[in-house]
């Protein structure tokens, strides 16, 4: 993990996560960056000049017009300096003064004159996060092509629980080590993911679902990212952040999932397909909720689309890799979707192995092609991404030259 050599300029803005920021510059620096600190003023309330300067090296700035920097024009001279803007934590605030090009302190007006690549660390109250406005202004945002960090779900200060945390300072670092790291063998490709479950209603109140929680769809697309690939992620209903870069399409039933797949793939290189997608749905969905009117329930269901394979049969496919997660014959299974869904790869895993696949922060894959396979040990499903990217890449190289 390095940013050796990268000039970075930290805008904290006044929120609790600011409390934070001293561990995130001293991490950004013993990753190999420079680091300036650029706080406005209620961000003052919450961590100290001093502490910044100590771990930065650098005087903290702090003043549209300063009087000690060159000709009084610091926003200028550090808009200038700067390969990379990171505004953590941004609050809804300075969120919706950066969408909407108002330069009224330091930092906004670092944001205008700068041509660095620029990151925002949300972090507020769930509630606000959720709030019209604020996704509006994050949309703007990602058109302006600036690359929201988070937020996470968790606990807040405030007593609430859900998305709205500021990522911590080791999961911020890792992300801009990866997207600046030198080797990109996605670039110019573009990879569209499947990730999570899908849902099916049977009344206005329940439906049926599955266990995927998307963690192994969402650090794909965190990696294919990384690799330098123009990422699409079509996603199930999960609690996950949105990897910084991607275009995330949120969905819930299989059939809005298919329409969203097909209406990238005719663009995209690569479909990785790790979504758990529901095999059938009920033939009829109850206008008002089921009533607990007899001992037994008879509900009749019909298959869903089988999204893959439609992919995967398409006159010009993209390569296409599935995912088969399997309770017994692993491969004999696995082996048998990649032949009949005309596949170009297929990951399968043992859900009854303890600890891995659903729900889990880790993992372990066999691969298959038609022309030979890869197991991959048991490890993070982060670090697998990488390994089972590296794989793909190679099959899909040696498919595009042969």
């Amino acid at each position: 993990m390095t940013l050796s050599g990268k000039k970075i300029v930290l805008g904290i803005c006044g929120g609790i996560a600011a409390y934070k920021t001293p561990d995130l510059v001293r991490k950004l620096v013993a990753a190999g960056a420079q680091v300036r600190v650029v706080l406005n003023a209620s961000a003052s309330h919450f961590v100290s000049e001093l502490s910044l300067q100590a771990v930065s090296g650098f005087p903290v700035s702090t003043d549209l017009l300063d009087p000690s920097a060159e000709a009084a024009m610091g926003h200028i001279e550090l808009a200038k300096w700067a390969d990379i803007l990171l505004i953590a934590p941004a609050t809804a605030n300075t969120m919706a003064k950066l969408a909407h090009g108002i330069a009224d302190d330091l930092l906004t007006t670092i944001y205008l004159a700068t041509t660095a690549d620029i990151f925002i660390a949300p972090a507020m109250n769930q509630q606000m996060w959720k709030a019209r406005p604020t996704q509006h202004n994050a949309r703007l945002l990602q058109e302006y092509d600036i690359q929201l960090l988070g937020p996470a779900e968790g606990e807040q200060a405030c007593g609430d629980t859900g998305p709205g945390r500021m990522l911590e300072p080791q999961e911020l670092v890792e992300y801009l080590s990866r997207l600046h790291a030198p080797a990109q063998p996605l670039q110019g490709k573009h990879v569209l993911i499947t990730a999570g479950p899908t849902r099916e209603s049977l009344d206005p109140v329940r439906f049926i679902s599955n266990h995927s929680s998307g963690k192994m769809g969402f650090a794909i697309a965190q990696q294919a990212r990384a690799m330098g690939a123009q990422v699409s992620l079509v996603a199930g209903p999960v609690a996950l952040a949105t990897p910084p870069g991607v275009n995330r399409i949120n969905v819930e039933t299989a059939e809005q999932m298919l329409e969203a797949v097909m209406s990238i793939t005719p663009e995209c290189d690569i479909f990785i397909a790790t979504a758990a997608v529901a095999d059938y749905r009920a033939a009829d969905v109850a206008e008002n909720k089921i009533k607990k009117n007899a001992d037994e329930l008879t509900l009749t269901f019909t298959k869903n689309p089988d999204i893959l394979k439609a992919v995967a049969n398409l006159p010009s496919p993209p390569f296409c890799v599935g995912f088969a997660a399997e309770s017994q014959n692993v491969e004999a299974y696995a082996k048998r979707k990649l032949t009949e869904k005309k596949l170009d790869m297929i990951a399968a895993n043992d859900i009854t192995l303890a600890g891995l696949g659903f729900n889990s922060d880790a993992n372990a894959l066999q691969l298959f092609w038609p022309e030979g396979s890869r197991n991959l040990s048991p490890q993070p499903k982060t670090d697998l991404a990488i390994e089972l990217l590296n794989v793909v890449i190679e099959r899909y190289q040696h498919k595009t030259t042969h």
